[in-house]
């Protein structure tokens, strides 16, 4: 019974009806009483049955025309907003006008059509573009459902995969070669991939964007192997400019003045003093090829710096004894809060000797002074070395590898300094002082135990 009653709640009276019910109940009253007017009155029955005809009809053709006055203006505004759901933005309504309700709807619905148009239009213009610039880049960016089949894709990352975005679609995630880019909890780390269009580094990026409302892995492959490459043949290049200038240098004299030797022992006879020139020949030849010796050494060991062994090591008692080496002009240590880093000791002793030594060099030319300092920045130790010397005239090529201002000097000691800190996840930079003339080198390293006041402000 209950649900014969819910039921019957269900089905409504359809709005047309219910207009056209109204209107009749509206005129009923009016045709009853004309009929019982008509009865109680002495008319002949062809004038009763006429006039009765008549109001009938009538009733009934205003009770009709009522109905499609009101459902008519429904119609319209029904087909219009199927219209604009299907996207067909060029069907209008007429009658739209200020003032009269109806109109005042079918205004609005016609703006409504002009907003979604235009809305419309500047969708598909940013999609078309958007497809366009991802056509035309040469990095791979494809979407990844929940089951590890691709949904989107650039032509990139179809020549990438060796399949069109369809037939990819049809392949297990398995035998997509994608798994080893998608593992692991780094967003962004270099991966060793084997694809169809190319095998080796990769530079991926994942994130998370939602399409269809459902959450998708956004994967962004670039190639590195083309920058490797070119960085390779670049250092190539820098390594043999430097060492063909500094063997030239060394083999220029040599050949010189072992030319000048060999005449001078082919003279006959020999000229007064000749033993005093062929010592002094071979002593200039002697210490070019020490000096050529030197700089070999010294590549050498730029090239085969071991990796860090890290330990504990307090910063005050390591930089105190980088401190107490310099004898030729005392540095000032203002000593900071007590931290502890982990790091290889005997590394970053050589890498603050050199920095010390390069602030007391700077120093001594101008007669001013050098300090050493450190302070700590929430999960950071910051160590500064400060001279007064007359600062870096170029910052360009202050990392240069055997590049120096310094008569005699090697040109390893900045490059060797910024090797250490970055394989202790730290970095090294010279910057020039704007307190006073001289240059300031900042190193950071990670710290490894806070003290008290560091965890507070952190």
């Amino acid at each position: 019974m209950k649900q014969g009653k819910s039921a019957r709640a269900r089905k409504r009276t359809p709005h047309d009806v219910r207009a056209l019910q109204l209107a009749l109940l509206a005129g009923l009253p009016a045709v009853i009483a004309t009929i019982l007017l008509l009865s109680t009155h002495d008319f002949s029955a062809k004038l009763q049955w006429t006039v009765g005809t008549f109001v009938i009809a009538v009733w009934l053709g205003a009770a009709l025309a009522l109905r499609e006055r009101v459902v008519r203006p429904l119609q319209t505004a029904s087909n219009l907003l199927a219209a604009l759901r299907e996207g067909d933005f060029s069907v209008r309504g007429r009658g739209a006008s200020v003032g009269d309700p109806l109109g005042e709807l079918l205004l609005e619905l016609n703006q409504l059509s002009d907003t979604l148009h235009e809305q419309r239009l500047g969708t598909l213009e940013a999609s078309a573009l958007l497809r366009a610039v991802m056509d035309g880049i040469s990095v791979a960016v494809l979407a990844i459902d929940s089951k590890g089949r691709p949904v989107m894709m650039n032509s990139a990352a179809e020549q990438l995969l060796g399949a069109p975005l369809e037939a990819l679609r049809k392949r297990p995630p398995d035998q997509l070669g994608l798994p080893p880019a998608q593992e692991g909890e780094a967003p962004h780390r270099t991966v060793e991939l084997k694809l169809p269009g190319g095998s080796g580094p990769y530079d991926v990026r994942r994130s998370t964007v939602r399409l269809g409302g459902r959450p998708h892995e956004l994967l962004v492959l670039a190639d590195i192997r083309r920058a490797l490459r070119e960085e390779e043949r670049l250092a190539w290049q820098r390594l043999v400019r430097v060492l063909g200038h500094e063997i030239n240098n060394s083999l220029a004299p040599i050949q010189s003045i072992a030319a000048s030797l060999r005449d001078l022992a082919l003279t006959v006879p020999q000229p007064d003093g000749w033993q005093e020139d062929l010592a002094s020949g071979l002593a200039v030849i002697g210490r070019r090829a020490e000096s050529l010796g030197r700089f070999m050494t010294s590549y050498a060991r730029l090239a085969r710096l071991p990796p860090p062994v890290l330990r504990p090591v307090e910063v005050a008692p390591w930089v105190a004894r980088v401190t107490a080496l310099e004898k030729r002009l005392p540095v000032a240590l203002v000593k900071g809060p007590p931290v502890t880093i982990e790091a290889d000791a005997d590394q970053l002793e050589q890498l603050l000797i050199n920095l010390v030594r390069n602030a007391t060099d700077a120093s001594l030319e101008t007669g001013g002074g050098a300090s050493v300092t450190w302070e700590v920045s929430r999960d950071s130790v910051e160590v500064r070395v400060e001279d007064e010397g007359h600062g870096v005239a170029n910052p360009a090529n202050l990392f240069v590898p055997f590049f120096t201002t310094k008569p005699g000097g090697s040109g390893i000691g900045l490059a060797l300094s910024r090797q250490i800190a970055e394989q202790h996840g730290g970095t090294l930079t010279l910057e020039n002082r704007t307190d006073k003339p001289g240059c300031r080198a900042r190193l950071r390293l990670p710290a490894a135990y806070l003290p008290v006041i560091g965890r507070i402000g952190k």
